[in-house]
């Protein structure tokens, strides 16, 4: 093995790719993680809504890498970069040396200016978050069983959703199902059918990366659950009694932010130009500009497609930008040409409204419905990680598909009706 250290932060989906592309490199790795476990994403809104539980989409990075000696992983939180020293710092103390550093440090919620929101409307980005919202939502029935003011019983069974893109979407529908399909039965003194779901969009259309046609669909289907789409106005206030659409208050006791995202601080680190978002713009070999050895991957860095248009912040990008800088560097260390520029190819759009209709947008082939739920499932249970994920995921969906009952549905916290009153 040669001495070239590579520090990557961020076990995401760009880091872990990187990670598997340099393996018998002959380089040491260290890869830093604020959280000890890689987390599947794209299904943490159904940790959040009770279909799946944590440990189903959710592995340890030290378990991954057991068989690894090249890699030593790292429980810590990245606080600065000096780019002319080739050092990483850590919030306990430490301080990492790099020949080649990644950063893969992703983003987390954006709102627009007034983070004093975030309290009442947590983001999902983190099982935390998801586990805040699930406790939130499966609390907000059991105060409503209990609540004689029907004004105040009302807001608690009204839940808005902020942001009508793929995560506002699919929370929007699991969330009406919860309460149209899986509860009615089990509650004595309300009707959980008589739940209102709210889904708001600043802009004129649900889901605005698909294609028209789909999205329209989309809407149709969630109106069909008995969700409450609102486009075109913005959320003007978010507090504990409820949201304002525009000019209008909504009484709501539970908010959720799927509205947008902002980047991680890695462009300050490094003192480079970014984007309205945060993110690092990068050169063409997902380098920094000026810092041939430093690489920004995934949500953190901003990556121009052909045509102008940016790749999206989506998990198979930050896998292709991942496998990619993998190749550069072992390029570099093997003194071969450096491979051509980075090109995102798109494997196309996937979203789902509820447990049984789903879009698809492979840009010529466009998919509706049920046929596009089962691709999207199949999809996604082969991304998981391991035998053991994709059977449980599998059983979890096979099992509400047939009894319509969510088996994740514990509240874990401590004194939960006082925290959250």
């Amino acid at each position: 093995m040669s001495d070239h250290h590579v520090v990557v932060v961020g076990g995401g989906f760009g880091g872990l790719q990187l990670v598997n592309g340099l393996k018998d490199a002959g380089v040491r790795i260290t890869l830093v993680d604020r959280r000890n476990h890689h987390l599947f994403q794209p299904l943490l809104y159904q940790v959040a809504t009770t279909i799946l539980s944590t440990s189903e989409i959710a592995w340890p990075i030290r378990r991954l890498y057991a068989d690894r000696p090249d890699v030593t992983v790292l429980l810590g939180e990245v606080t600065g970069v000096d780019s002319s020293t080739k050092t990483v710092s850590l919030r306990n103390g430490m301080t990492l040396g790099y020949d080649t550093l990644v950063l893969a440090t992703g983003a987390t919620h954006a709102y627009f200016g007034h983070d004093e929101w975030e309290p009442v409307a947590p983001g999902l980005k983190t099982l935390e978050d998801a586990t805040t919202i699930r406790r939130r939502v499966l609390l907000a029935f059991e105060k409503a069983e209990m609540e004689a003011d029907p004004a105040v019983r009302d807001a608690l069974l009204t839940f808005t959703i902020v942001g009508a893109g793929p995560t506002g979407v699919e929370l929007a529908g699991i969330i009406a199902e919860l309460a149209h399909i899986t509860l009615p039965r089990e509650f004595r003194n309300i009707d959980t059918r008589k739940t209102r779901v709210v889904l708001v969009e600043a802009g004129p259309r649900v889901l605005p990366a698909f294609a028209e046609e789909l999205s329209a669909y989309a809407q149709r289907a969630l109106e069909k659950l008995g969700v409450e789409v609102h486009l075109g106005k913005p959320v003007t206030e978010c507090s504990a009694d409820g949201v304002r659409i525009g000019e209008t208050f909504v009484a709501s006791r539970t908010i959720v932010w799927a509205a947008g995202v902002t980047a991680s601080p890695a462009a300050q680190w490094l003192d480079v130009p970014a984007d309205r978002a945060g993110r690092a713009v990068v050169e063409k070999d997902l380098s920094a500009p000026g810092l041939p050895d430093v690489f920004v991957i995934g949500d953190t860095a901003s990556v121009m497609r052909e045509g102008g248009k940016p790749v999206p912040g989506i998990a198979p990008a930050a896998k292709q930008q991942g496998g990619y800088v993998a190749k550069v560097i072992r390029a570099r260390l093997s003194g071969k040409p450096a491979p051509a520029p980075f090109k995102y190819w798109h494997q196309g759009s996937l979203a789902t409204i509820g447990q049984s209709a789903a879009i698809i947008d492979f840009g010529r082939i466009k998919l509706k419905g049920w046929i596009a739920w089962w691709i999207w499932g199949i999809a996604h249970i082969y991304f998981l990680i391991g035998t053991r994920s994709r059977f449980s995921v599998a059983w979890s969906w096979l099992w509400i598909y047939l009894s319509g009952q969510h088996s994740a549905r514990l509240i874990t916290q401590k004194e939960t009706m006082r925290e959250e009153g």
